[in-house]
């Protein structure tokens, strides 16, 4: 949600404040989560011969 968004909806804050900002927590799990998987798999097929 842009602060623009945010501006236009006042409840966001008092939920942010009540509950903690969901979304961008969400955001920067899956983030980091794709950050790991990509340093933990290698899907790079060419070495396997799939690819040529």
């Amino acid at each position: 949600m842009s602060s623009a968004d945010r501006a236009d909806a006042p409840i966001y804050d008092s939920l942010v404040e009540e509950r903690g900002d969901v979304p961008a927590d969400v955001r920067r799990t899956a983030e980091e989560t794709l950050r790991e998987v990509g340093r933990t798999l290698d899907f790079d097929l060419r070495g396997a011969g799939v690819l040529r």
